[in-house]
């Protein structure tokens, strides 16, 4: 506290010093006589008490100590604080106003019996059902025929480059299936090369005379077995026979030829640049004939049609997918090649093409909600509702509810235990806002203690908002972050114990309101607060869905139904912003509150009072810019309120334009004033009124009173030296005609403002 004190002193020096040119000029030296002379306490002291016979008052000016000061601002703070404690627990404690004696879960001491027939609507059950239809994953699918669309264009695609590749191959069959069969060619065209060279070696060889009936012996010249090059070579001999070799020649000619092509077309299906394309297909789709192949392209659009009407879910696994597409590629194709070509290309197509419908979904929870039949409990007179030493069951409490047997009335030891609460919450935050805050004055309490009422006051209502979003972004405008961060904290704290709050709706008020506090802090416009109000919306909305989510352990896509929810806690929270910005200066006005903000806004050079004071006094305008100048510098260096200081310097002179022509700075060389009137007791009086005329000036525009303290501050008690010294010698010169009363050339002493 010392260093503290020292470091005021210090800025107060800075302050006095930089406004002594305030006084007249001294017509010897052209230089304010506050110059000539130091205040008769000590350099720049600029007051005529020693801190030793000083103290604070409630607003934070000083005043002659009491003894008896002490023990009655002690008394002031221990009433303040029953009164918010007391006045807290009752607002805030409401569920412990009417709670039953037999509650749920408490042993019974005894049987109570029905003193009459009753069926009674259980409201908490059928709550329960009816969000448990709610949040029931039932989400209603729906085709999104833009997915359809592009499957449609991507099947377009891939068959095109079917065909492609079916031409590099050529038509097929490429020779007169009456002289090769249709499996001889398909044979010919896929073995090896050194496979062909010796099956056609043997062919020409065979051709040669020889032995009747000799045996057609494939092994040794081929070094296998195979049905298919026997049969080949037998067909090719025959050619031979009937036809003559020229012939034979020219069909083997055209069987290289086929071959070549067929080699091409399996070349650009292993193409790297059409990958996407060529995955479509295999080399079975150069075993289709030309009029298999025209049939497998309207019938895989056929099947892609039907599935895609059928719907395919996301999530659905592979392999019933592929028992989808085999099952309708059976159904539009008989032969098992094409089958297999059409399975290929709708595997590669295939994609979900179900979206959830969130409107439909919406509706059909809400729906499936309403028919959820109300829960009742009924019981005959005579009935036992709940035996002795049993567990009271949420059902039997309502029946005890409805007889009046569950004895409600209020819980005063629960009740004073949660006043013990909120005394340690409020103690609490005195404590940080004693270590890391701003001092508060008994008003400051006040508004507080208004902002934390105001949030279990509101959750009361029915639709249960609460204003915790605004109570961090106004006490954290007006206090500073750490004061609203810890009054959002301890409320959000308070609030579950003492009222029926939902927990998503609390824990994005929370958050909402901390993000509020920590950034209002150290905003200096209300546009920047405005924005912050989006911030604020954005946070509560983002916390309530991710709770919402937590809370129901909700994994499908029903998640979707909270973002409704969380949407409008988002304009909740931006319509707190708005409420808090709106609400802000009447504040401010009403309890004299100190702000950056409104700091701000009363130093720009706009204002009617400064524009007043630079067109009738441009001189001292010019001498407060440049006091401000200093001020604002000092005032940083020392950690002290720079927007404050900024401000009060501003506002200081501001009585001066009561004469603007009574001070050097405005005289611009015309002739002084005070020359002419030769009086040193009217000089003084008027030098001297410049404080007083500027409280007046002060209050009647409602500067903040923190304001108004640097009008009087700033000169102290002061002796305004020049003019004393020429009454000193005027009285000197006729002592039978002057008296001199050093009172008249001091300024007045102001114990509060």
């Amino acid at each position: 506290m010392k260093t503290l004190k020292a470091l005021a002193q210090q800025l107060e020096h800075l302050l006095y010093r930089g406004s002594s040119t305030s006084q007249p000029a001294s017509p010897q030296s052209g230089i304010s006589p506050q110059k000539q002379q130091a205040s008769p306490h000590g350099p720049g002291s600029g007051t005529p008490l020693s801190k030793n016979h000083l103290s604070n008052n409630s607003e934070g000016h000083p005043v002659p100590a009491n003894p008896g000061e002490g023990h009655r601002r002690r008394a002031q703070s221990a009433t303040l604080f029953i009164v918010a404690v007391v006045g807290l627990t009752g607002v805030t404690g409401q569920r412990f106003y009417d709670q039953p004696t037999f509650n749920v879960g408490t042993i019974a001491p005894k049987t109570l019996y029905a003193p009459r027939d009753a069926t009674v609507l259980d409201e908490r059950l059928t709550e329960e059902r009816r969000q448990q239809a709610i949040n029931a994953e039932n989400p209603v699918l729906r085709v999104d025929a833009t997915r359809n669309l592009a499957q449609y264009n991507e099947l377009d695609r891939i068959l095109s480059h079917g065909d492609e590749l079916r031409q590099k191959l050529g038509p097929f069959p490429t020779l007169d299936k009456g002289i090769v069969s249709t499996d001889v060619q398909r044979h010919l065209r896929q073995i090896s090369s050194n496979e062909w060279i010796s099956l056609r070696r043997i062919v020409q060889a065979q051709l040669q005379p020889r032995p009747v009936a000799a045996p057609l012996d494939l092994q040794p010249a081929l070094g296998i077995s195979s049905s298919l090059n026997t049969k080949a070579l037998q067909q090719l001999r025959a050619i031979g026979d009937r036809a003559g070799i020229a012939e034979l020649e020219l069909l083997l000619r055209r069987i290289d030829e086929m071959r070549y092509h067929h080699g091409q077309a399996k070349r650009l299906l292993a193409d790297p640049d059409l990958t996407k394309l060529n995955a479509a297909y295999s080399v079975e789709l150069f075993e289709l004939s030309r009029p298999e192949w025209d049939e497998v392209k309207p019938a895989a659009k056929l099947a892609l049609t039907r599935i895609l009407a059928q719907g395919i879910p996301l999530g659905l696994s592979p392999e019933s997918i592929q028992q989808t597409i085999t099952l309708h590629t059976r159904l539009v194709l008989e032969n098992p090649a094409s089958q297999a070509v059409a399975t290929q290309l709708l595997q590669q197509v295939l994609e979900p093409n179900l979206v959830q419908d969130e409107a439909e979904t919406k509706r059909q929870a809400e729906r499936a909600a309403q028919l959820i039949e109300p829960a009742m409990a009924s019981i005959r007179k005579g009935e036992a509702i709940v035996e002795a030493n049993e567990e009271i069951t949420p059902n039997q409490l309502v029946l005890l509810d409805e007889f009046g047997l569950s004895e409600r009335g209020p819980n005063w030891i629960s009740w004073l235990g949660f006043g013990g609460i909120i005394g340690i919450e409020i103690l609490i935050f005195k404590l940080i806002q004693g270590r890391f805050g701003p001092r508060l004055r008994r008003r400051d309490w006040i508004v507080v203690g208004i902002l934390a009422a105001s949030t279990p006051l509101l959750v009361i209502v029915p639709i249960q908002p609460t204003s915790l979003p605004a109570v961090g972004l106004l006490i954290g405008s007006f206090y500073g972050s750490t004061l609203g961060v810890a009054a959002v904290v301890l409320l959000a704290v308070a609030l579950p114990i003492g009222l029926t709050i939902k927990t998503q709706i609390l824990l994005a008020s929370a958050a909402a309101g901390i993000v509020g506090a920590l950034i209002a802090g150290r905003l200096r416009s209300r546009e920047e607060l405005a924005l912050l109000g989006l911030g604020v919306g954005f946070t509560q909305g983002l916390v309530h869905l991710i709770v919402s989510l937590i809370l129901t352990g909700t994994t499908g896509t029903v998640w979707l139904i909270f973002l409704r929810s969380a949407f409008f806690a988002a304009l909740r929270g931006i319509a707190w912003s708005i409420v808090a910005l709106g609400v802000s200066p009447y504040l401010e006005r009403l309890f004299d509150l100190i702000t950056p903000i409104r700091m701000a806004e009363l130093s720009n050079p706009n204002r009617p009072l400064l524009q007043r004071l630079a067109a009738e006094t441009p001189g001292t305008f010019q001498h407060t810019l440049f006091v401000s100048t200093l001020a604002e510098a000092a005032a940083r260096s020392l950690g002290c309120n720079v927007e404050l200081v900024r401000a009060g310097t501003l506002y200081h002179d501001i009585g001066k334009m009561h004469d603007p022509q009574g001070f050097i700075e405005n005289q611009m060389g015309a002739t002084n004033k005070h020359d002419l009137l030769n009086d040193p007791w009217k000089s003084a009086a008027i030098i001297k009124k410049h404080v007083t005329e500027g409280e007046i000036m002060a209050r009647r525009c409602r500067l903040p009173r923190a304001l108004r303290s640097f009008i009087p501050e700033h000169q102290g008690t002061m002796r305004i030296s020049y003019f004393y010294q020429q009454a000193q010698k005027l009285a000197a010169e006729h002592p039978d005609l002057y008296q001199i009363n050093e009172a008249d050339f001091r300024y007045d002493a102001h114990s509060s403002i």
